[in-house]
């Protein structure tokens, strides 16, 4: 079965347009390193919710975008050793990948899939 890992991040709006080549080079790599499919998308229609939503999950500032990613890997055991190479490739380094978010605030997790009508 396969498995996910979902991201939401807030990135200065500002940012768009580097955020999403940056986005692609990234999506790139993780696809060298045995991820299915990549997805991200820039947020477009949320409200601030009263109790919870993705604008307070991560604490978005006023000339920021929430942004919603996903990644689909084979399994959790593929997303493993897939992750350890995309940390472990150079090109993901800091001093040559620009982190155009702040990571503290970045909400993410693993799901294994139960259901997928794709």
């Amino acid at each position: 079965m396969t498995y996910v890992d979902g991201f939401i991040t807030p990135v200065p709006t500002a940012n768009k347009e580097t955020y999403i080549k940056v986005a692609n080079a990234a999506a790139a790599m993780f696809k060298q390193h045995g991820a299915l499919r990549i997805v991200e998308c820039w947020g477009d229609d949320m409200s601030a919710g009263e109790l919870t939503s993705f604008p307070s999950a991560v604490a978005k500032k006023d000339d920021e975008t929430v942004c919603f990613s996903w990644i689909i890997w084979p399994s959790r055991e593929a997303r493993n050793a897939g992750m350890e190479k995309v940390s472990a490739d150079p090109r993901m380094q800091p001093d040559v990948f620009p982190m155009l978010f702040d990571n503290k605030r970045m909400v993410y997790g693993g799901f294994e899939v139960v259901v997928d009508t794709g």
